[in-house]
């Protein structure tokens, strides 16, 4: 029996629970929804710290213009 032991003479359960397609496929759709929102935060995050970045080099730059 595919799934099923005896332990102390009882018979014990180990099958997976069953799956229906539906819920498969929904399980994945809120996977992928998830990673996409996390890839557009990080993404967010990488824009932010690339425009601090290039602000701070641009007002470097007016500092020296304005020291001479």
């Amino acid at each position: 029996m595919d799934g099923l032991r005896v332990k102390d003479g009882r018979l014990i359960n180990d099958r997976p629970e069953p799956v229906s397609g539906i819920s498969k496929a929904a399980a994945l759709r809120r996977e992928l929804k998830s990673s996409r929102s996390i890839r557009d935060i990080a993404g967010g995050i990488e824009l932010a710290e690339q425009q601090k970045e290039m602000r701070d080099m641009m007002m470097d730059s007016f500092k020296s213009i304005k020291k001479r």
